[in-house]
């Protein structure tokens, strides 16, 4: 497999691009990938108690994607300002992403207004303490305000730039979410889980595949595109995770009666990995910068269910290290001859 990072590029019509969801949750689309043989078949993500095994057990992120996107202003100048939270410190103070004309300085303060309600005269202020290598800015919040209740009032869905939309329209609150979203903490969704429904974990169940949880809180870097010519090169983000007591004893229970362990999505396979990594078999939370790229060698995953990845994406290359590069190609290159819908909103690829 290559280092390059130009080795995991492709070009994708937009039409394909998903920028809205499908009707239902259940609706999606879905190639299944099989390493052994090579091939590659087309069924619905409906079809998937189907095409697993008595005894699987499917791994869920349940993480919960804020409301983290903020608008507003800056105090001094009145210029337009678009912020992105990221995260509280341990002194109480935010961590932000912020776009603006001009340069931004410390001190300043960021005056925001509710996102969804143009005509309140609610606003939060911020002030700008400092700014760090990546662009992260520390900000000091000046009301004794929840962050959860502040973004809940203040804040919008972010939704990738690739939808074109200005605002979070109101069905994406309910469906850039998975149905079992619990754990507050991202700032993208876990896409490969938002094809899941009750009734589909139901009808899995009842075919003897069961489902645990694991937790990994969403940033910012996951979706970012490689910047560095070689795959070495790169500076991999870090990310809290959670895998607990309870969800350990399962996945050892299925190994133990020769079950498969199926990661949904890209996020519960690096917190997977993570924990053979670093949790010597407890439960373990904590932050991971594991970058899975060739020549990796998994230890906590028999199958990935995951959608469609950006070119030049960690999450790309993390797909093709786990299927082999010159089978995820053949199988991408498949997906656009079919029509596939791609990204957060897309279809999905289960690859066992």
């Amino acid at each position: 497999m290559s280092d390059k990072v130009s080795f995991y590029d492709y070009d994708l019509p937009s039409e394909l691009i998903a920028t809205h969801p499908p009707p239902n949750r259940d609706d999606a689309r879905l190639m299944v990938v099989d390493r052994a043989a090579g091939t590659v078949r087309h069924r619905m993500i409906r079809e998937l108690p189907a095409l697993l095994r008595s005894g699987d057990c499917l791994v869920l992120n349940d993480t919960k994607v804020l409301p983290a996107r903020l608008l507003g202003h800056r105090l001094r100048t009145g210029g337009r300002w678009e912020g992105l939270f990221l995260e509280t410190t341990p002194a109480g103070h935010w961590k932000l992403l912020g776009q603006t004309r001009g340069k931004l300085q410390p001190r300043e303060q960021i005056v925001i207004a509710p996102a969804h309600d143009r005509q309140s005269t609610d606003e939060l202020r911020l002030e700008l303490v400092e700014r760090d290598d990546g662009g992260i800015w520390t900000a000091r919040v000046l009301a004794d305000i929840d962050p959860l209740e502040a973004l809940d009032h203040f804040g919008t869905i972010p939704l990738p730039p690739y939808m074109h939309r200005e605002l979070a329209e109101a069905d994406d609150f309910n469906r850039y979410q998975t149905a079992f979203a619990r754990n507050p903490g991202s700032v993208a969704a876990p896409t490969a889980g938002l094809h899941f429904t009750p009734e589909l974990l139901a009808a899995c169940q009842a075919r003897a595949v069961d489902h645990a949880f694991v937790t990994l809180h969403v940033g910012i870097g996951t979706f970012r595109p490689i910047t560095a010519e070689r795959l070495a090169d790169h500076q991999m983000h870090s990310e809290w995770c959670d895998v607990s007591a309870a969800t350990v004893q399962r996945l050892h229970s299925v190994r133990r009666d020769q079950g498969r362990v199926i990661a949904v999505g890209t996020t519960s396979t690096r917190t997977l990995e993570s924990h053979a990594k670093f949790g010597a078999g407890t439960s373990w939370r904590g932050t991971t910068d594991l970058f899975i790229r060739p020549p990796y060698e998994f230890q906590a995953i028999d199958g990935l269910l995951t959608n469609y990845h950006l070119p030049r994406s960690t999450l790309l290359v993390l797909v093709s290290t786990f299927a082999g590069c010159e089978l995820i190609q053949a199988a991408y290159a498949e997906a656009i001859r079919e029509r596939y819908r791609f990204y957060s909103y897309g279809d999905a690829m289960l690859i066992v």
